[in-house]
């Protein structure tokens, strides 16, 4: 560790967490403990925190009360994980039917959040001091097992609205001291290829963090261009956010000369589990506790596929209490070779971002549209589909918001980004179906985008 980033990981860091209210640094610290429990000892920590947070919640949450009531539940007599079965599944639909209901009596400050998720449809919902500090705590153990700590040099690849919107003074003073610089992902062009590359070779960063369909698009460029990566220094890329495919994994390794990190997690349901050097994803559990269910919410056993359904036991504020992600995962029952007691997520299946295509052949990331549409009044639910590159249809399940108004923004948007004679339809429908695998997929294009790729793209 270098002495630069031995002060940002030891001085400044924990002074911008402290400052910010947050109780970071003694988590990450307690993580790091925690991490080599025997499985006994940490699940017997778990059940106990189980138990504090359900009769917590119940205590607080107007909305738990009255579930644990209808339920005839006793929150306080919870002896094991299993009685988290006895409470029913926590939709989207759910929680924008009972926002306020969810927010706890003489909750700290709340901050609101909104995120379109993976089933495209989008959502407000609240995070306080505790679920941050909890998140930061396990994303900052997670990147310490790659021998990276805050401060050493990353680029992120990256394109969510509140990294690319916040870039006010006190962040990019932030951002700069801890060495950590934006490379917006929306815009995957030649020419923003070719940057992005000319970036990396310059900041010879430590550590990449992105989109690994991103990754693998700067990687397979730098590959066309006969550009060597490999001597930068370049520690591990972590990964998150879309399903990692194989040959996705093999390319970015190849390229930049760094093992692959992959990571799960989304902003509604917290950092859930990330990959340790010896291959296993392993769950956040001294705070997240994961489920597989099937369709009909009964439990998968070790080994089946199923729904993932998370608890976040870091949230009485604003509580994720068996809250369905719409993602389908393999759970584990077999422990790690590298000692770690924490649970393994063997596998997530079905998680995707597409690819399009502007007019003049810029390839963009999907969510540069989705950007556009999730946020707008009165969206419930969407669905975008490229049929060509001429042709872009946007499906709107609409709430009494949504007027012409919000179906100019949407054409008045995707014009600026795909082109302006480009035929950008907007259809109210009343529903919108799953793909055939029971996976929803919030943007499809029929474009296909740097052809010569083979997986390493979503088309």
């Amino acid at each position: 560790m270098s002495l630069y980033t031995s002060v940002c990981s030891n001085v400044l860091f924990p002074l911008h967490e402290r400052l910010k209210r947050h109780d970071s640094v003694n988590l990450r610290e307690r993580l790091e403990v925690s991490q080599w429990w025997t499985a006994s000892k940490l699940a017997a920590y778990r059940v106990d925190r189980l138990r504090h947070f359900l009769t917590l919640i119940g205590q607080r949450v107007p909305y738990y009360r009255e579930v644990f009531r209808q339920c005839h539940f006793d929150p306080e007599a919870v002896d094991s994980l299993n009685a988290l079965q006895s409470l029913p599944l926590l939709t989207k639909s759910d929680i924008r039917a009972n926002l306020d209901g969810l927010k706890g009596d003489g909750t700290t400050p709340l901050t609101r959040y909104t995120t379109g998720g993976s089933s495209g449809e989008p959502l407000i919902f609240y995070m306080g001091r505790s679920r941050k500090s909890h998140d930061v705590a396990a994303k900052w153990r997670a990147t310490r097992w790659w021998g990276v700590d805050i401060g050493d040099p990353e680029l992120v690849v990256w394109g969510s609205p509140v990294e690319l919107g916040a870039q006010d003074r006190m962040r990019r003073v932030r951002d700069g001291l801890m060495r950590s610089y934006l490379l917006p992902a929306f815009e995957m062009s030649n020419d923003k290829l070719a940057q992005f590359v000319k970036k990396i070779c310059l900041a010879r960063p430590s550590m990449l963090f992105g989109y690994p369909s991103s990754l693998a698009l700067i990687a397979q460029y730098a590959k066309r261009q006969g550009q060597e990566m490999t001597h930068l220094g370049i520690k591990v890329a972590f990964v998150t956010s879309e399903r990692l495919y194989d040959t996705q994994r093999a390319l970015i390794s190849e390229v930049f000369g760094c093992p692959v990190a992959n990571g799960y997690g989304a902003r509604d349901a917290g950092f859930i589990a990330h990959e340790c050097p010896s291959g296993s994803l392993h769950i956040s559990a001294e705070d997240i506790i994961v489920e597989t269910v099937h369709p009909d919410g009964s439990p998968c056993a070790a080994g089946e596929a199923g729904e993932i359904v998370v608890t976040h036991l870091a949230t009485s504020d604003f509580p994720f209490v068996r809250y369905r992600t719409g993602d389908i995962g393999v759970l584990s029952d077999i422990p790690c070779a590298c000692g770690r007691g924490l649970p393994v997520l063997k596998e997530i299946q079905g998680r995707s971002t597409d690819f399009v295509v502007a007019q003049d052949g810029t390839v963009m990331h999907g969510l540069a549209l989705i950007y556009s549409v999730r946020d707008l009044p009165g969206v419930e639910s969407f669905k975008i589909e490229q049929m060509s590159q001429r042709h872009t249809v946007v499906r709107v399940v609409a709430g009494q918001e949504f007027g012409v108004a919000q179906e100019a923004l949407i054409v008045r948007d995707f014009k600026i980004r795909l082109g302006e004679t480009v035929n950008v339809q907007v259809d109210r429908v009343h529903e919108i179906c799953n793909e055939v695998s029971g996976k929803f997929r919030y943007v499809v294009s029929h474009v296909k985008a740097f052809e010569d790729q083979g997986e390493c793209h979503h088309a």
